[in-house]
């Protein structure tokens, strides 16, 4: 599938120093890692940048040239009040969600439901409220932080999987929904990216569990390949190309070897793939 149209004398072309100049980004949950990493390349860019947390007052380190909005993803209402807040926005950087870990058939329902909306509908409902100023004014670029699973499914992450699938999902039939008015939807898979995500993760394992030895395995497999991954300042890099792009493509990936395993991926049949996923993290 080929990206959207141009938009007309785009103002997101990949300019020098500075092309975000007079343009505003929202980007949430930028208090750290991937989100923090974007917005101080935003500001470096040029843009006027507002990043959200849930409580922008309790931050450690507010990142310079960051006004920060307060957002929590499973209040309708908060998001609303984070979009009113915000006003015209140029570009919209939907970062913020939870990782989740568990065997698929001890996943508690009121996690998964509970991660859905942070992950996907939390996001969806802050793109539909941003989308009719970027369409009104003829130019707009939305970027969905997904993951490297979404394309490689990994045991045990079966919730966190489909969440980051749906949030491509929305973004690719809505692709061209929004492309006539100028505005580009864009996903990026991250892959393996060291920001200390594996001591905020949520686990859900039953006592007893028969799933036990296997899980414990991909989990130590799974962190030691975060540690080991790549810095979120190349993640940064990536969305900023989406951003910049006068013809963003649908997709972009980055860690953990992402154009090779794509192109295995085209070359090999998909239960190979699973198994060298699964192997990559002490499975079998």
């Amino acid at each position: 599938m080929s990206g959207p149209a141009p938009d007309a004398g785009s103002p997101y072309g990949s300019g020098g120093t500075g092309s975000g100049r007079g343009r505003t980004a929202l980007v949430t949950g930028a208090s750290s890692g991937i989100g923090a990493a974007v917005a101080a390349a935003l500001v470096a860019r040029g843009y006027r940048v507002l990043g959200t947390s849930r409580d922008p007052a309790a931050l450690a380190a507010p990142l310079p040239g960051v006004r920060y909005l307060p957002l929590d993803l499973a209040d309708d209402a908060a998001i609303e009040d984070c979009a009113a807040a915000a006003g015209p926005v140029d570009v919209l950087v939907n970062n913020a969600g939870e990782s989740q870990s568990g065997p698929f058939e001890e996943l508690p329902m009121a996690a998964v439901r509970r991660l859905f909306q942070l992950n996907v509908f939390g996001a969806v409902r802050l793109t539909q409220l941003l989308l009719p100023g970027m369409r009104e004014r003829g130019h707009g670029r939305v970027v969905m932080i997904g993951s490297i699973l979404a394309s490689f499914p990994l045991a045990h992450r079966s919730s966190y999987v489909a969440a980051k699938a749906a949030l491509k999902g929305f973004a690719d039939a809505a692709r061209r929904e929004v492309a006539p008015y100028g505005v580009a939807l864009t996903t990026v898979e991250p892959g393996s990216i060291a920001t200390g995500i594996s001591a905020r993760r949520t686990h859900y394992l039953a006592d007893g569990s028969p799933y036990a030895d296997a899980y414990r395995t991909m989990l130590a497999a799974l962190d030691a390949n975060e540690a080991h991954g790549i810095p979120p300042e190349k993640v940064a890099a990536t969305v900023l190309k989406a951003i910049e792009a006068p013809r963003p493509r649908p997709h972009y990936a980055v860690g953990s070897n992402a154009p090779a395993v794509f192109l295995l991926r085209r070359l090999l049949p998909g239960t190979a793939v699973e198994r060298m996923v699964a192997r990559k993290h002490g499975l079998r």
